[in-house]
C-alpha cells in the first residue's frame, strides 16, 4: 500500500469537509462574468488515488434494478433507445477506503444493505467493452466529498485514460473558465447478481476517473444558481427547432425528442431557452445587442479558445453545458468532457486523425448557428485572438502540460498495462511514453491550425442531389470569408472517396449551382471546395468515414437509386 495514499484516504473526508465550509461562494463580476471557487480544487492531491468497494446487487422490478451486473455491462444506451427503455440499474453498496479494504469513517463502512443505485453513464463510450458508470446514493445515505451522484469513467478510447483530468485541472487555474472537480479512483466491484453469488469476492476493475457531475448540486457547490437553467447539449447547433423545443406543457411535447437535442438538468421552464433560441435566429437581431444581453463575449470566447488550442474538436455541438441563472438573460458556457483534447500524435501513430480541413481551428464552430453568429462579430473574434495568445502565454505552457504528463502518467501508466485494463490498450508502452511527452507540443500546432483556418474561407453545407429528366442539379451554400474576399468554387463528383476516378468536375464557379448528367445507379463522392482570392481553400461540411483513416474530409457519399432519385448516406461513426 502507498503511505502517501493511506495518508490522503484517512485524513480524506475530514480535510474535505473542513475545506468546503471554509470556501467562499464564487464571485461574479460587475459586468456579469463567472468565476468559479479556487479553494475547491486545493482539497486533494491531483495524483492522489481513492479506492472505492462496490457491491451489485438485484433489486426490484418497481425501481428497475431487478438486473443481473451482466446486464449493466452487456448493453450500450443505443440498445436501450432500440428498445424504448430506460437504461437497466442495479443496487449498489458503494463503500470506501483503501486497498486493504472500507475505512471507519468513510462511505459506507459498516454497511451492509444498499445505499446506492448503479446503471452505465456515456452515449458513444457506452459501446465500448469497459464501461464507464454512475453510482447514484439513495437520498438520506449520505454523500461522498458533497456529491450525491458520482460518475467513474474508463476513458477506454483514450490511450492515455487522463486526457479528461488534465483537461479539468488545466481549467481550474483559469480565470475566465469555470471547471469541474475530478479524483483517480481505482474500483472493485463484489458480483451478487450471478450464479456464484455465494462464493463472490471483490474483482478488480483498475483505475477510473471521477468527474464531477453538473447538476444543481454542483451550481450550489461552485457558487452559482441551482434554481437557474441547465442543459446539456447532446446535439445542437442552437437552431430554433419549433417542433422539438417547446414548453413542457406543450402536448407535442416529446421528451425523448427533445433530449436527442439537449437534456434539462436544471429549471424546466423551457421558455427561457426558447426565448434566446428565437434572438440567436433572428436575423435582425443585431449581433452585438444579442452577445450582450443574452451571452458574455468572454465566456464563450475563452471557453472557444480553450477548445482550439488544445484541439477538442468534438465541441461544436455537444460535450458542454450551458446554464443561465434563474433572475438573469445571460447564458454561459460550462464545459464537459476533454478525452479527445491533445490527440494529434495519438492519431497519427494509429493513422486515424481527425484533424485537419474544417475541424482544425474557428471553422469547425461554424456549423453552430451561435458560434456563426459570435465568429461574424469583429469584437468576438479579437476577444477570442486575445483569449488565445492568454491561454498560450499563461495557461497551457509545454512546462505546465509535460509537469501534469509527467505526473498523470506515473499514476496511470502501471494500470493501463496490468489487467484488467491491459487487454484494452490503445497504445504500446513505448508509443504510450511518445503520446505523453508530445502533449506539451500540441497547443502550439493547434495555433497553427488556428491561423490557418482565419485565412480559409468559411466551410458550407451541400444539398441533396436533385435528379429530374437525365439532369443532375447540384446546389450548396456561400461560403464566407473573414476579409471579403470574392470566393470560386470547384465541385468534383467521382466513384471513390479519394477522388481520384472522377467522371465530371467544373471548376472556378462563382454561383453555388451546377448541373451535370445524372449517373447510372450505384454509389458516389461529391466534393465541392471553396477557394478565395488569396489562394486559400476549403471543403464543405460533409464527410465520409473510414475505419482505417477516419473522416474523409469535404467527400459527400450518395447513391443514385434505380428509381432514378438521389439518397444520401446517413453519417455514422
Amino acid at each position: 500500500m502507498n503511505f502517501k495514499r493511506l495518508i490522503q484516504t484517512a485524513f480524506g473526508v475530514l480535510a474535505y469537509s473542513l475545506f468546503i465550509a471554509c470556501v467562499p461562494a464564487a464571485a461574479s463580476s460587475a459586468d456579469g462574468h463567472l468565476r468559479d471557487k479556487d479553494l475547491l480544487y486545493e482539497v486533494t492531491d491531483p495524483e492522489s488515488v481513492v479506492t472505492m468497494y462496490l457491491t451489485v446487487s438485484r433489486g426490484n422490478s418497481a425501481d428497475g434494478t431487478d438486473h443481473t451486473w451482466e446486464e449493466i455491462n452487456t448493453y450500450s444506451v443505443y440498445d436501450y433507445k432500440e428498445w424504448g427503455v430506460d437504461r437497466y440499474r442495479v443496487n449498489g453498496l458503494l463503500q470506501v477506503g483503501d486497498e486493504t479494504g472500507p475505512l471507519p469513517g468513510e462511505l459506507g463502512y459498516g454497511e451492509v444493505t444498499p445505499n446506492a443505485v448503479v446503471q452505465i453513464r456515456g452515449q458513444t463510450s457506452s459501446r465500448y467493452t469497459q464501461k464507464n458508470y454512475k453510482i447514484r446514493l439513495k437520498d438520506n445515505r449520505g454523500t461522498w466529498r458533497d456529491y450525491q451522484t458520482i460518475a467513474l469513467n474508463k476513458h477506454q478510447q483514450d490511450g492515455l485514460r487522463f486526457r479528461n483530468k488534465l483537461g479539468f485541472d488545466l481549467m481550474s487555474k483559469i480565470p475566465e473558465i469555470m471547471s469541474l472537480r475530478t479524483q483517480f479512483v481505482h474500483l472493485y466491484v463484489k458480483d451478487l447478481t450471478g450464479e456464484n453469488a455465494d462464493t463472490a469476492d471483490f474483482e478488480d476493475y483498475g483505475l477510473y476517473t471521477q468527474v464531477e457531475q453538473l447538476n444543481k448540486r454542483a451550481l450550489r457547490a461552485h457558487g452559482l444558481d441551482r434554481n437557474g437553467w441547465l442543459y446539456k447539449i447532446n446535439e445542437m447547433e442552437f437552431y430554433r427547432y419549433e417542433d422539438v423545443i417547446v414548453p413542457i406543457d406543450d402536448p407535442s411535447y416529446d421528451e425523448a425528442a427533445f433530449e436527442q437535442l439537449l437534456e434539462c438538468k436544471g429549471n424546466t421552464d423551457h421558455s427561457h431557452l426558447i426565448e434566446m433560441l428565437e434572438a440567436v435566429n433572428d436575423f435582425t437581431y443585431p449581433t452585438s445587442d444579442l452577445l450582450e444581453k443574452y451571452f458574455d463575449l468572454e465566456n464563450i470566447a475563452w471557453w472557444m479558445a480553450f477548445m482550439i488550442l488544445t484541439g477538442n474538436t468534438d465541441t461544436q455541438n455537444r460535450n458542454f453545458y450551458i446554464y443561465c441563472p434563474q433572475n438573469g438573460d445571460r447564458w454561459y458556457i460550462l464545459p464537459w468532457d476533454n478525452d479527445a483534447m491533445l490527440e494529434n500524435t495519438e492519431g497519427r501513430l494509429s493513422n486515424y486523425t481527425e484533424s485537419g480541413s474544417w475541424e482544425s481551428g474557428i471553422s469547425n464552430y461554424w456549423g453552430n448557428m451561435l458560434f456563426r453568429r459570435c465568429l461574424q462579430s469583429a469584437e468576438f473574434r479579437k476577444t477570442l485572438d486575445d483569449a488565445i495568445n492568454s491561454l498560450r502565454e499563461n495557461y497551457l505552457t509545454k512546462d505546465r502540460i509535460r509537469g501534469l504528463a509527467e505526473l498523470y502518467s506515473s499514476v496511470v501508466k502501471p494500470d493501463v498495462y496490468e489487467m484488467p485494463d491491459r487487454d484494452y490498450a490503445k497504445l504500446t508502452p513505448e508509443n504510450y511514453d511518445i503520446v505523453a511527452s508530445a502533449l506539451a507540443d500540441e497547443p502550439e500546432e493547434n495555433y497553427g491550425n488556428y491561423l490557418d483556418s482565419l485565412e480559409k474561407p468559411l466551410p458550407f453545407f451541400v444539398g441533396v442531389p436533385e435528379i429530374s429528366d437525365g439532369t443532375m442539379k447540384l446546389t450548396w451554400d456561400n461560403s464566407f470569408d473573414f476579409d471579403a474576399e470574392d470566393i470560386t468554387y470547384d465541385v468534383y463528383l467521382a466513384r471513390d472517396y479519394n477522388f481520384e476516378d472522377v467522371i465530371w468536375s467544373e471548376e472556378d464557379l462563382r454561383v453555388n449551382t451546377a448541373s451535370c448528367e445524372a449517373p447510372a445507379p450505384g454509389q458516389y463522392f461529391l466534393r465541392v471546395r471553396a477557394e478565395n482570392f488569396s489562394g486559400f481553400s476549403q471543403d464543405s461540411f460533409d464527410y465520409y468515414v473510414t475505419a482505417e483513416n477516419g473522416k474523409i474530409f469535404g467527400a459527400l457519399c450518395f447513391y443514385v437509386l434505380p428509381d432514378g432519385t438521389a439518397h444520401v448516406e446517413e453519417i455514422t461513426e
